[in-house]
């Protein structure tokens, strides 16, 4: 199964070159629903990109009549954040010249839309599908006119042209998946939306983040919260309704490397993926494991970030995944002082039992510099 290959061009740069997309649509044979991927929307966060050329590898091997519905994948979907650098080092997080960050910047229907309760009561009465075609009409709509000055005289900032050509490719989309990686050091975690907790399992991934409140500025949140939305107000006139519609951000090893084992994990989490969402066909799929696995569920509230306290190095660190408890030593920190004194040694501990998720790349800190991050238990 060939995909069909397409360019999208995203920036003319000073010097006449242009920065742009390549998309890969694969259809199958059947019509059916949509899955859209992307990678790289942090600079510095490649893992993904290794996750997607393995997908299209596979994906080609397949027959059409294996795929019902299509597939979309965009990988090194932010050329700008990508090819950013200092010195060895790339980080791509912010956008250099106004300062935001790549996945702040959304377009979300829901702060800018019609009246949700308003639209909730007129298709209380119609079926799933229908108010599925009705609200993605009115979603579409109102996206286009507020990007409708894109090719004004005036003009518009990078970000919201940006946004506009990357939100267009799965406004349409049944299922969006976001592969990103720390642009530190993680193990590897998803971002799960509420009602969606079933379909995790099929990630395979062992740790998720539930997601009860969100703004709407990350690319997951922009595409889901609209729905989550109107489901919301679909049961105050009593219509309890779960759209067949999921958006997932999976975090996938760390900045500036590819993880062999976190690229594993994502690709088989992908197919498995598809697969339990009767999109694809592969024998073996769904794996034997996807009925017992567990997910360990995290609020936001549970994720505490530690800081440096003071200047100085950092030693003595403990590992990635390293289940602590409070009291326990997390590193220790050498301080050098200017104030005639000899440097000293600061055991920093737990403040709560948890497991380290996430720690950083440089290990020599500024008073409150990022750290680590943890994982508490309730």
């Amino acid at each position: 199964m060939l995909p069909e290959i397409s360019s999208l061009p995203i920036l003319q740069l000073a010097s006449g070159d242009y920065l742009s997309l390549q998309i890969y649509h694969f259809r199958g044979d059947r019509p059916g629903k949509k899955a859209y991927l992307q990678s790289n929307l942090h600079g510095c966060e490649i893992s993904g990109n290794a996750v997607l050329h393995e997908l299209i590898n596979f994906l080609q091997s397949l027959d059409r009549s294996q795929l019902e519905g299509e597939v979309v994948i965009v990988p090194a979907c932010n050329p700008m954040a990508m090819n950013a650098r200092s010195h060895h080092f790339s980080s791509g997080r912010y956008n250099p010249y106004d300062g935001r960050d790549w996945n702040r910047i959304f377009w979300d229907y829901h702060k800018v839309g019609h009246d949700l309760d308003e639209v909730a009561r007129d298709f209380c009465e119609l079926e799933v599908e229908t108010i599925r075609k009705e609200y993605l009409k009115l979603i579409q709509t109102t996206f286009k006119r507020h990007h409708r000055n894109l090719d004004s005289a005036s003009g518009v900032p990078l970000h919201k042209r940006y946004r506009y050509l990357l939100q267009s490719l799965c406004l349409d989309a049944n299922y969006v998946i976001d592969c990103h990686s720390s642009s530190n050091r993680t193990i590897d975690y998803f971002y799960c939306f509420h009602d969606r907790e079933e379909s995790a399992k099929y990630f395979l991934i062992d740790r998720g983040i539930f997601l009860e409140s969100y703004d709407g500025y990350t690319f997951d949140e922009a595409f889901l919260k609209p729905w989550l939305a109107l489901e919301k107000a679909l049961a105050k006139q009593g219509r309890k309704i779960i759209f067949d519609l999921e958006s997932w951000t999976l975090e996938l090893g760390g900045g500036m490397e590819v993880n062999p084992q976190s690229v594993a994990k994502g690709v088989r989490g992908i197919k498995n993926y598809l697969v339990g969402k009767q999109m694809l066909t592969i024998p073996g799929f769904p794996l034997a494991e996807t009925r017992q696995h567990q997910v360990q569920f995290f609020q936001k509230h549970q994720l505490r970030r530690y800081h440096a306290v003071a200047g100085g190095i950092l030693r003595d660190r403990l590992p990635l995944g390293s289940v602590v408890k409070a009291g326990d030593r997390l590193y220790t920190l050498l301080s050098f002082h200017k104030n005639g004194k000899c440097p000293t040694e600061v055991e920093i501990e737990a403040e709560r039992d948890g497991v380290i998720y996430d720690i950083s790349v440089n290990e020599s800190v500024n008073q409150s510099d990022y750290v680590l991050s943890i994982f508490e238990d309730n």
